[in-house]
């Protein structure tokens, strides 16, 4: 397989699984400035408890890619983000009036952690190259959501630019990250299963989409 090829394997099951225009309806909201800003907080502590629990995961899934080490690689760098995210959190908790006494009480809503749940069973039981294809598809959708939110939070809600800064990160392009999952790919090209990456993608798509609609409620 070409790095072409792969990207064109990437690029196929992100355009199949890309969430309907509007099938998210909580985001909406916050670009329009009409979600609380107490969901805003609710919204902070949800990721509090997601950005661990996702860390945690794709290191188990590099420990797994045995003989994979591009797809190690990966999943490394993955975990990297997740680590410097949950820095930038901080920063988001405090513009929202909260701090890690709130965070350590609070007690996480089932909707919204379903998406890190079955991360973590991608974790143990996807296998690693699929699991590469399924998250690429999915971060295309995340990224695009940190934009949306990330200018809202500044023009709708007054929050600083370093209380953005977790959104900032999701949104910035990662063409390092791109060039590691083609790198998997190709690496993995003879262990991956397109129906199990893209049943994985669309499990992910749904869990995500119900992270928000379960924000969209409490809203």
């Amino acid at each position: 397989m070409t790095e072409q090829q792969a990207g064109d394997v990437l690029d196929s099951i992100a355009e199949a699984l890309a969430p309907e225009q509007d099938a998210n309806r909580f985001v909406p909201a916050v670009a329009a400035g009409t979600a609380g800003r107490a969901v805003i907080g609710t919204l902070a502590l949800e990721q509090h408890h997601v950005v661990a629990a996702d860390r945690r995961s794709f290191l188990h899934l590099a420990r797994r890619a045995v003989g994979q080490p591009r797809c190690a690689e990966f999943f490394e760098t993955l975990a990297e983000g997740e680590t410097l995210a949950l820095d930038r959190l901080g920063a988001l908790l405090t513009g929202c009036g909260l701090d890690e006494q709130a965070a350590g009480a609070y007690e996480p809503k089932a909707g919204c952690q379903a998406y890190p749940a079955y991360v973590a069973w991608l974790a143990l039981n996807g296998e690693p190259a699929d699991v590469v294809l399924a998250l690429s598809a999915n971060f295309a959708a995340w990224g695009g959501y940190c934009a949306t939110i990330a200018e809202a939070l500044r023009t709708s809600y007054g929050f600083t630019d370093e209380a953005c800064g977790f959104f900032d990160f999701f949104a910035l392009p990662a063409p390092a990250l791109r060039a590691q999952a083609l790198a998997a790919v190709q690496e993995g090209r003879d262990r991956i299963s397109l129906p199990a990456a893209y049943g994985y993608g669309r499990l992910l798509q749904t869990y995500e989409l119900m992270f928000w609609d379960t924000l969209a409620l409490a809203a």
